[in-house]
């Protein structure tokens, strides 16, 4: 959630649940909301009758869990209608607290199977985030099996590689080259040697190094196969969307979610919605399907 103003557009688009957080306890935010600002953010969306969910799925360190119970408190008072945590300890911290505080597993890419899911909704999840290196194949066979619902990546960036240390600030600081901006706003990105096609797009910040892969994905076509697993929670990331754009994407996959729903989603207004998400896609970033149609066999 890049500002309050662009979750307004969210949800007049059709968006139900605003996802929003700051950096000290969240990842990979398109803005860090600190508490004033987050109380506003939440006063605004629950007027408008739609949800909020709050990333707390940092990795932290000593230095920092011993802030997240007084953070968990804060989001309780609020009354956020879920947080996403994935770090063991908070969620221990969560539980000896004993707060009226949902909330739903996110270990990043170690979400991949339903043994571990239904582990963490033994221990109170009432959800959790699929791992984006999930595909089709895989989900056919792990959604029957679990016991809570899945939150599945449909548009945006994909992390895949995460590093706690400021690697772009040390390489900078060994050049001795000025670079007043490391963050996702200037736009850095690496290749491979070799392959001038690579495009992984990477920043800094509090949090360590963040790299992303060559697309962002978008999965507007394949909706229905996901409707019909289930898969009903869909997460769009807009991370390195236009701001002003990403209410558009947004809305074209809350036209898409409300057409399945009434049953009316025919394979002409699929085609239609991806008009408009490839028309809003920022034109320095490709869209692919992701790991969606890889072969298991193929992941590594």
């Amino acid at each position: 959630m890049a500002s309050i103003d662009q979750a307004e557009a969210l949800m007049h688009a059709g968006v139900d649940t605003i996802y929003a957080g700051e950096d000290y306890f969240g990842l990979r935010l398109p803005h860090s909301f600190q508490r004033a600002e987050l109380t506003t953010l939440i006063e605004r969306v629950h007027a408008q009758g739609k949800q909020i969910q709050v990333a707390v799925n940092a990795i932290f360190h000593n230095d920092r869990i011993v802030h997240v119970l007084d953070y968990l408190q804060f989001l309780a008072q609020q009354k956020v209608d879920r947080i996403t945590i994935g770090d063991p300890g908070a969620i221990r911290i969560l539980h000896q607290s004993q707060l009226d505080l949902d909330y739903w597993y996110d270990g990043a890419d170690l979400v991949t199977n339903s043994r571990q899911i239904n582990f963490w909704a033994q221990q109170g999840a009432k959800g959790a985030v699929i791992a984006n290196e999930v595909p089709y194949r895989e989900l056919v066979d792990l959604v029957p099996n679990v016991k809570i619902p899945l939150q599945m990546l449909v548009y945006g960036a994909t992390a895949i590689h995460q590093s706690g240390r400021p690697l772009l600030s040390n390489y900078f600081n060994f050049v001795q080259a000025h670079q007043d901006k490391l963050d996702r706003a200037k736009g850095l990105f690496i290749a491979e040697p070799h392959k001038p096609d690579t495009h992984y797009s990477i920043y800094e910040d509090m949090n360590g190094t963040h790299v992303f892969a060559n697309n962002d994905v978008d999965l507007m076509t394949q909706l229905p196969k996901l409707a019909a697993l289930p898969v009903s929670h869909w997460f769009l990331d807009g991370v390195f969307a236009d701001p002003d754009n990403f209410p558009k994407i947004a809305q074209a996959f809350a036209q898409a979610r409300d057409w399945l729903a009434s049953q009316s989603l025919t394979a002409a207004k699929i085609a239609d919605l991806e008009n408009l998400v490839q028309a809003n896609q920022p034109a320095n970033r490709q869209l692919d399907t992701g790991f969606f149609k890889i072969d298991p066999s193929e992941v590594k």
